[in-house]
């Protein structure tokens, strides 16, 4: 296979990854996107996490509630947990790296805040303790995972909601969780300004 071949395999089986889990995550994906407006319509914010590409992608989904999607409207309350490089590494330090969104989460989480948690995986020490700490401070939970959904899974309340890629290539997880994240952008929108 030369390298055009194999690109060109790589889109075949992203779309086909895609294609194969569109209708299972659609209904879990738009209750999120509820969860998500009634928070903010409550006067809550959201809080998102993750570690490697997922932390890129909870600061894509901050950056998108803050500032804009794709139309006009004002910003939204959102605080992504991964992107004060200060604060993680004071808590890396003088705690440990597990506790690095935990202790984020008990210092501005509050009853009624969403957490968004990413973790390809499932397994992610520092996204299942985030998961803890939103429990402990009365938050839901939206979970973003691949595979079996992981430890992540297990953590979940009945409250909560798993959006679980049923796919083994963490590469094809990635960008499943990209469309599912611009589908809560747009149904949020949709749900605020209206078609």
């Amino acid at each position: 296979m030369n390298p055009a071949e194999r690109i060109q395999q790589i889109c075949i089986d992203s779309a086909q990854t895609l294609l194969a889990v569109a209708e299972e995550l659609a209904e879990p994906v738009a209750s999120g996107a509820e969860l998500l407006v009634h928070c903010l319509m409550n006067g809550g914010k959201i809080l998102t996490c993750g570690n490697g590409g997922s932390a890129a992608d909870a600061q894509r989904l901050t950056a998108a509630l803050i500032n804009r999607y794709e139309r006009e409207r004002p910003g939204l309350a959102a605080i992504a947990l991964t992107s004060d490089s200060s604060t993680l590494t004071s808590i890396a330090n003088d705690y440990y790296y597990a506790r690095v969104f935990a202790r984020q989460i008990h210092a501005l989480g509050a009853s009624g805040d969403v957490l968004v948690a990413i973790s390809t995986s499932g397994n992610s020490a520092n996204v299942l303790e985030a998961v803890k700490a939103a429990h402990e401070k009365g938050m839901r939970v939206i979970a973003l995972t691949g595979h079996d959904g992981g430890d992540l899974a297990e953590l979940l309340e009945a409250h909560d909601i798993l959006v679980c890629v049923p796919a083994e290539n963490a590469a094809r997880i990635r960008e499943v969780h990209l469309v599912i994240l611009h589908s809560l952008c747009d149904s949020i929108d949709y749900q605020l300004l209206g078609a």
